[in-house]
């Protein structure tokens, strides 16, 4: 179990607010600073006060195309920009499931903030997008059904009593509110829904888009344009994975390590939107 299903981790003292606990790890406070100055920066760009729209689909795109690459799918940006199909095998499904999940997290702010299980359903029946038998769609997972997530097959995967458990404790801390940066919240949100894969399908999927809604509707990032996909992809599929262990491991060294790892790849998603803005500025895009 992690930190905040707890109520701690080991060493860290008992809160009412868990996630605010997480905030204060050591190495945590930079971290959030770091991201917040980033953010800040391509917000000031020039290009934002004019064509912050241009940025914020070419934001959606680089980062469907980078979660897509994630969950074994790993396109040409220009691949995912002309096609228009994305039924014809499993990596185009996945390509297509990632751009629907793009384009539904924006909309999704007002049921995530009254019913957080409610939307991550929603995302889900987006992500499926009919591939998946229906009466599995939009439901946490039952006991001996399998989970189709190649990438994360290493991991050890909680039981389904577990999960339903796990998932409430979340939705309650995220309904209760927490003093918590944006970028904790968010991490929280994102590890703990890759640890414990939900659903029998489009997990990995699922966490990013939900880490998405959380910066877009916590204000960090209200346009959208810091896709920490393209940072998380980046990053590589091998420190997404050490990142996610360091996280399941529940202890205050280990949560810090994926809040850091959170922070780098918005950073780096923050670096993505800025090249485009400069693209846009010299005409060049």
């Amino acid at each position: 179990m992690t930190a905040f299903s707890r109520g701690a981790a080991p060493g860290t003292p008992v809160s009412s607010d868990p996630l605010a606990v997480l905030g204060t790890l050591p190495g945590v406070p930079d971290s959030v600073d770091s991201v917040r100055q980033a953010v800040d920066r391509v917000y000031g760009h020039r290009v934002m006060r004019r064509r912050s729209n241009e940025v914020t689909s070419e934001a959606a795109l680089r980062g469907a195309r980078a979660s897509a690459a994630l969950a074994g799918a790993d396109w040409p940006l220009e691949e995912v920009r002309r096609r228009s199909d994305f039924g014809a095998d499993e990596e185009s499904r996945t390509v297509g499931a990632a751009l629907r999940l793009t384009a539904e997290s924006g909309q999704l702010l007002s049921v995530w903030r009254q019913s957080p299980l409610q939307a991550l359903a929603r995302l889900h029946l987006v992500a499926a997008g009919g591939a998946v038998p229906d009466d599995t769609v939009g439901r946490p997972r039952r006991a001996g059904e399998p989970v189709a997530e190649e990438q994360l097959a290493e991991l050890p995967l909680p039981d389904a009593a577990e999960v339903v458990a796990r998932l409430d404790g979340l939705a309650g801390l995220l309904l209760a509110g927490s003093t918590a940066p944006a970028l904790v919240v968010a991490a929280v949100v994102h590890g703990e829904l890759l640890a414990l894969r939900p659903f029998g399908s489009c997990n990995g999927l699922v966490a990013r888009a939900a880490q998405r809604v959380v910066l877009i509707g916590s204000g960090l990032d209200p346009k959208s344009v810091c896709p920490a996909e393209v940072g998380h992809a980046e990053l590589g599929r091998a420190e997404y994975l050490k990142g996610l262990e360091a996280y399941m491991s529940g202890t205050p060294q280990g949560m810090a390590q994926w809040i850091a790892h959170c922070a780098d790849a918005v950073r780096l998603g923050v670096r993505e939107s800025t090249a485009v803005c400069e693209a846009l500025q010299r005409g060049a895009a």
